[in-house]
């Protein structure tokens, strides 16, 4: 997720704590009980690498978690363990040819399954990762709110030509009022509010980052409703979001995780249930999931729709088949299968907004499209995605998921041959599995 901010800058600080890491060492993390100063992991420092490598699957540490709890039987996957996906060979983010081993092993890997017909081909952990621990989804999180809110849509309590304000009075006067609820599923809300990494002064920083709990900002957590205009992400998304007036909602893609909030608001509203309530009931009941799930709240203790779900690697894994079976988990419909299908009717628009947004280009990615990331929607390839390398992968032609957890040092995907080689060697995978 984008907007999971510390105050400093993260993207050129933890390439050169990556490097100088390396050179040194592996520096330990939580070393001693209790553990060393120079080792602790802290609210301010859980982003940095290589500090991260503990605190993305002990998210619950740093984060004030909702737990979402599973119900039924647990889901029966065989065990195949297929070695010689490890072996393949493939041409990396950087050029170099290497096989999906030594890939994983050279990109801050902490897991990956290769899950097919309720069968695990290829598991691996790394570090001091196991299949127990739960790790931040960061970003993928937004497909999973789109899934949530595609069965309202289906049941017609909600229409996609729609504004958002329609459903919440509150974003009345607000940069949303004027989009449909298709647009902000699409990032193409036209909104006059910018994901800012470095501008300590920005709105991103000051506001939207300590209102959704997960960026440090010296006091943010020592804030109170009655003292504090914008406290929760919602009071952020009614009071400070304005639109674009330069631009017209639907022209242009521009990332923005502000609309994962509003598709997670019109969830809660619509349902007349948290969303973390309506994400238990509706979807990870019925998955068959091993553990329970847990979401990352703001400061008003509300979820983090855009991106504080937080689960085991084979629960992730089990999600993303579901919705390679169209919506099925075991013969039972969960999700509407036109609803799942929607997101790979990308029309010539969707692909050419994206070679249009200069950050995008020379990538995977050839459209975004209801919150998920499409390489190939013809093939059925696409992916719910997160910062610093956490991707759940699709392949409807090969008919597999592959799913893994990262500790990157740096947030973006865009351009990241760390994480292009990986994703590479998913695809890697999918082509050897056909």
């Amino acid at each position: 997720m984008k907007t999971v901010l510390t105050i400093v800058t993260l993207g050129l600080l933890a390439s050169v704590a990556h490097t100088q890491a390396s050179e040194a060492g592996e520096t330990p993390i939580m070393e001693g009980a209790p553990p060393s100063k120079e080792s602790q992991v802290t609210f301010k420092n859980y982003r940095q690498y290589p500090f991260n490598k503990w605190s993305f699957h002990n998210i619950s540490a740093p984060f004030n978690m909702l737990t979402i709890p599973r119900e039924g039987q647990v889901a029966s996957l065989g065990e195949e363990d297929h070695a010689e996906l490890g072996q393949l060979e493939l041409t990396d983010g950087f050029g170099k040819t290497r096989t999906v081993e030594h890939i994983l092993a050279d990109t801050d890997t902490d897991g990956i399954v290769v899950l097919r017909d309720n069968a695990v081909l290829f598991e691996r952990y790394y570090g001091d990762m196991n299949r127990h621990d739960h790790h931040i989804w960061f970003s993928a999180t937004k497909s999973l709110v789109s899934t949530a809110i595609g069965i309202l849509v289906e049941e017609g309590k909600i229409k996609l030509s729609d504004s958002p304000a329609k459903y919440i009075p509150e974003l009345k006067g607000s940069g949303f009022e004027r989009t449909t609820i298709q647009n902000v599923l699409n990032h193409s809300s036209a909104i006059d509010f910018k994901e800012n990494y470095t501008d300590l002064d920005s709105d991103f920083l000051k506001y939207y980052g300590p209102a959704l709990n997960l960026a440090y900002v010296p006091g943010g957590r020592d804030a109170q409703p009655e003292s504090t205009s914008i406290y929760g992400v919602h009071d952020f998304l009614t009071h400070f979001v304005r639109e674009d007036k330069a631009l017209q909602p639907g022209e242009e893609f521009d990332y923005n995780s502000a609309n994962a909030d509003v598709i997670g608001w019109l969830v809660a509203r619509v349902s007349g249930m948290p969303l973390h309530d309506f994400l238990q009931e509706e979807i990870w009941s019925r998955l068959g999931a091993e553990h329970d799930a847990l979401i990352a709240v703001d400061r008003a203790y509300m979820p983090v729709a855009t991106g504080g779900m937080t689960t085991t690697l084979r629960d992730a894994a089990l999600f993303g088949q579901m919705i390679l079976k169209r919506g099925q988990v075991n013969g039972q419909q969960v999700i509407p299968a036109n609803w799942v299908d929607q997101s790979l009717r990308v029309s010539e628009k969707d692909t050419q907004k994206m070679k249009s947004n200069a950050k995008y280009q020379d990538n995977s990615w050839t459209a975004y499209k209801n919150m998920w990331w499409i390489i190939d929607h013809e093939q059925g390839e696409y992916a719910a995605v997160g910062v610093h390398g956490q991707v759940i992968y699709i392949n409807r032609s090969a008919n597999v998921v592959i799913a893994y957890f990262s500790s990157l040092p740096v947030a973006s995907a865009s351009r990241n041959p760390q994480f292009q080689s990986k994703l590479f060697a998913a695809q890697k995978i999918a082509q050897q599995l056909k």
